[in-house]
């Protein structure tokens, strides 16, 4: 007899379950946070020139760009689109000595806790009229500053988890608490003693259970935005933008390092479409913010499967690996519960071919069961019964 396929291990993803999941900006004050939310969101948050301006975290949401979704809402023309969408929050500037309560420290850090991704965002302009923090302008000495203000929020959660830990299975016999404390001291050592964050580490799928029930806030994704002034932005040249790129990589090369220009955003956000597009034209330069948003959207590991057609065009925001009954589930339950088959079409194929009967005709018109991991922009088309046990799309 053929030996028994081994069943495959099931992929945990550092990070919170769901897709109701934030990017919050962080820096220290006067970086320009909260300039690049409201051209980000087109919103209009207070940006002025001095320290904890932002005391609440504003949120908003952004369309996520993308080519696929416009071609499909030409093509069809349907009453109603609704694109993927990226939640960011904006979250006041963090000092030297924010674990430790200084500034606004403790509640601007349990701001950052309740975000999934990071926009860390790094000054390098020069400007008389906006006051630095620390005196002056130097983006590396402000990572490490942000870096370590994190990372002593995590090891002062720590160390009272695990003395909480230690106390409660001392005289315990359960394996499951000993191998709780045991991921625990792991976690604290990595955090503690080696002075390192939580996702530069390699960890198995059970710590990272673990670690996704602790929330910490180096585990979570952070993109590098290095904010430049307008003329260093067209210019493509700045001195510490090098600096900044070698620093992050030497850390971490999967690391994501985007320029920007608060500035030209801010000058293009004040312009009319026609305005805009000459001034990036003349420029040679285009807006950093399509790239940014692609970026957040990836690092929280969501992407999203079409629904197409005249009635509506629709991208479905899904976590990376979901499998087609709970993506189904994504846009009813019923649908999840009474799944039967997904019918796919990848977009390169439907682009191509330019309809439905054509990618048929083609042979590429996918029937795919339970266990078919959705694809980042395939079209589907769901059959599942309902309770009555009518087949419905």
């Amino acid at each position: 007899m053929p030996p028994k396929k081994a069943e495959e291990e099931e992929i945990v993803l550092l990070g919170r379950v769901g897709t109701n999941l934030r990017c919050g900006i962080v820096g220290l004050p006067n970086v320009g946070k909260s300039t690049f939310f409201n051209v980000l969101t087109k919103s209009s948050a207070a940006a002025e020139n001095f320290p904890f301006c932002t005391i609440e975290p504003n949120e908003a949401r952004c369309p996520v760009p993308d080519e696929r979704f416009d071609w499909l809402c030409a093509h069809h023309k349907p009453a109603s689109k609704v694109p993927a969408y990226l939640q960011i929050t904006d979250i006041a500037g963090l000092v030297k000595g924010a674990a430790e309560g200084q500034g606004l420290g403790n509640a601007f850090l349990s701001h950052i806790k309740a975000v999934d991704g990071i926009f860390h965002m790094l000054r390098t302009f020069e400007d008389e009229d906006v006051t630095h923090v620390e005196g002056d302008v130097n983006p590396i000495r402000d990572l490490e500053i942000i870096h370590e203000e994190l990372r002593l929020k995590d090891q002062e959660f720590l160390d009272k988890h695990l003395d909480f830990l230690t106390r409660t299975t001392r005289q315990s016999n359960d394996k499951a608490k000993k191998e709780e404390l045991a991921m625990c001291q792991t976690v604290h050592d990595w955090v503690v003693r080696d002075k390192k964050e939580i996702r530069f580490g390699t960890w198995n799928s059970k710590e990272i259970e673990f670690l996704n029930d602790l929330t910490l806030i180096t585990a979570k994704p952070v993109i590098y935005l290095v904010n430049l002034s307008e003329e260093d932005f067209i210019r493509k040249k700045n001195k510490w933008l090098p600096k900044i790129i070698e620093f992050v990589q030497s850390r971490d090369k999967r690391s994501v390092v985007i320029p920007l220009s608060g500035a030209f955003e801010s000058k293009l956000l004040n312009m009319t479409e026609q305005e805009a597009a000459e001034y990036q034209e003349k420029t040679k330069c285009t807006s950093s913010l399509p790239k940014i948003i692609r970026a957040g959207f990836k690092a929280l590991q969501l992407e999203y499967f079409f629904t197409a057609g005249t009635d509506e065009v629709r991208a479905w925001t899904i976590k990376r690996g979901t499998k087609a009954p709970q993506s189904a589930g994504r846009i009813h339950t019923d649908m999840e519960h009474g799944f039967i088959m997904a019918e796919v079409m990848r977009f390169d194929d439907y682009k191509e071919a330019g309809s439905e009967n054509a990618v048929k005709a083609a042979g590429k018109y996918l029937m795919k069961g339970r266990d078919y991991v959705v694809g980042d922009g395939d079209i589907i088309f769901f059959k599942f019964n309902r309770p009555t046990g009518d087949k419905k799309k």
